[in-house]
């Protein structure tokens, strides 16, 4: 693993990942050409969503595969839930929603239990639900064809998975400070 310093420079794999794939996910459902089958494939080429192995996740190679067995179905419910808003089904929006919102827990449950010192659950969590709060946000603005609503949404989702990093990052540092220059 490269050296990080403490300033931020850590920032680049977890962000950038999640935050591509979902933008890509998004925009092909919106465009009408959503296929589950074709996200799913496009993220196995990409190598199955690499941001658990991007920084050399604490607690290893298992821990950082269990964070990207996470992050894969957060892209997936995503497009599910775009699908089935542009069908008008609120039923499976409804399902779908509920699913992501677990799948959010999960995945801020797992980062606590990686680092319960520098990471609060109650603060992964809230952060995992405004995330995603601001991602249908964005994708609200992205089918109604509000593009000016979907330019400024997509910073707010882009300013806050970046804060997101700057504080996971952070935590990584405070945990294995030896490892990282000051």
């Amino acid at each position: 693993m490269g050296r990080l310093s403490a300033g931020g420079e850590a920032r680049g794999g977890l962000e950038d990942e999640e935050r591509g794939e979902a933008d890509r996910a998004l925009v092909r459902g919106v465009g009408g050409r959503v296929d589950l089958g074709d996200v799913e494939g496009a993220h196995a080429r990409r190598g199955g969503g690499q941001a658990g192995q991007s920084a050399q996740f604490p607690g290893g190679e298992a821990a950082g595969e269990g964070l990207t067995a996470l992050l894969r179905p957060h892209i997936l419910i995503a497009a599910e839930i775009v699908k089935a808003a542009k069908a008008g089904d609120a039923a499976a929006v409804g399902a779908a929603n509920a699913r992501w919102s677990a799948n959010a827990d999960e995945i801020a449950d797992f980062l606590h239990k990686a680092n319960p010192q520098n990471w609060p659950q109650a603060t992964l969590r809230a952060e995992m639900h405004h995330h995603l709060d601001l991602t249908l946000q964005e994708a609200t603005a992205r089918i109604k064809g509000d593009w000016a609503a979907d330019i400024a949404a997509y910073d707010k989702v882009h300013d806050h998975i970046l804060g997101m990093a700057d504080v996971l990052s952070a935590g990584i540092v405070r945990q294995f400070p030896r490892k990282f220059r000051q």
